[in-house]
């Protein structure tokens, strides 16, 4: 959003420079025209324009901000998810109600609160991004209205950015949850291990394993009696490799990714 300009005009009532021209037809009214506009408002220059600015920078501007905040809706979504399945815990405050008739619940407010302000801030953005693009015959003063709420949709994605960082802040991670649902998916392992099987040109390995694996849960010793048997058709040293695997260790190099954007984001 910040690589968007802000634009400005000062050209007459059709942007032609019409009536100027008429009281000093020698004027260099283009130039002067830029130089207040650039100087003086400390906005971008637009020197095609019509009775209006075209506005065409707001869109452009409310889309990026409504880009970013469906990342951060789909950001919570997945947060509330995590907290019903378990995932993350919520350090409790004193005072706060979790539900207006349940005592026991401690909901997950902040993000909730966040995808609300997201959806009404990207429906308000949506409309003016599409509304003020557009204007009939280049005469069209409807804008005038729209305008005035310009600020509406900045401001709830400014509260749901709040909300946010206020439930990041209340997050507990679950450990002992986590690693019973990574023990509990061993069947996470049949991609990898089909992988291999190709590399090594064994016969039908994605049937193997589907059949081992499909539409059930597997065991660690389910998993490692079939890496087992396949000695003979895979070299030792990648079936010692596989027996070696877990869910836990089946993450490629996401360490790494979510570490180099981190920093990129500093």
């Amino acid at each position: 959003a910040k690589a968007v300009p802000m634009r400005g005009k000062f050209a007459g009532a059709v942007g032609n420079y019409n009536a100027h021209l008429s009281a000093y037809p020698n004027a260099d009214w283009e130039a002067m025209n830029q130089a207040f506009v650039t100087e003086s408002l400390k906005l971008d220059w637009n020197g095609v324009v019509t009775q209006i600015e075209p506005h065409d920078y707001i869109a452009e501007l409310f889309h990026a901000v409504m880009r970013f905040n469906t990342i951060l809706l789909d950001f919570d979504r997945d947060v509330w998810g995590y907290v019903m399945h378990g995932y993350f815990g919520q350090k409790l405050k004193d005072g706060e109600i979790g539900s207006s008739t349940m005592p026991h619940k401690v909901n997950p407010i902040d993000f909730e609160n966040s995808e609300g302000n997201v959806g009404i801030a990207n429906a308000i953005m949506a409309h003016l991004a599409d509304k003020l693009a557009v204007s009939r015959f280049q005469r069209d003063l409807s804008d005038s209205t729209v305008l005035r709420n310009l600020g509406v949709g900045l401001g709830h994605s400014v509260l749901a950015y709040a909300s946010a960082l206020k439930g990041c802040g209340k997050l507990t991670v679950n450990n002992e949850r986590i690693d019973e649902d990574l023990d509990a998916a061993w069947e996470v392992l049949a991609e990898p291990i089909q992988t291999v099987m190709r590399r090594h040109a064994v016969e039908n390995p994605y049937e193997k394993l589907k059949a081992l694996t499909r539409g059930r849960s597997i065991t660690k010793e389910d998993l490692q009696t079939f890496v087992a048997s396949l000695e003979g058709e895979v070299p030792e040293e990648d079936v010692k490799r596989m027996l070696d695997w877990t869910p836990r260790s089946y993450v490629g190099t996401a360490e790494h990714i979510a570490r180099k954007v981190a920093e990129e984001c500093k």
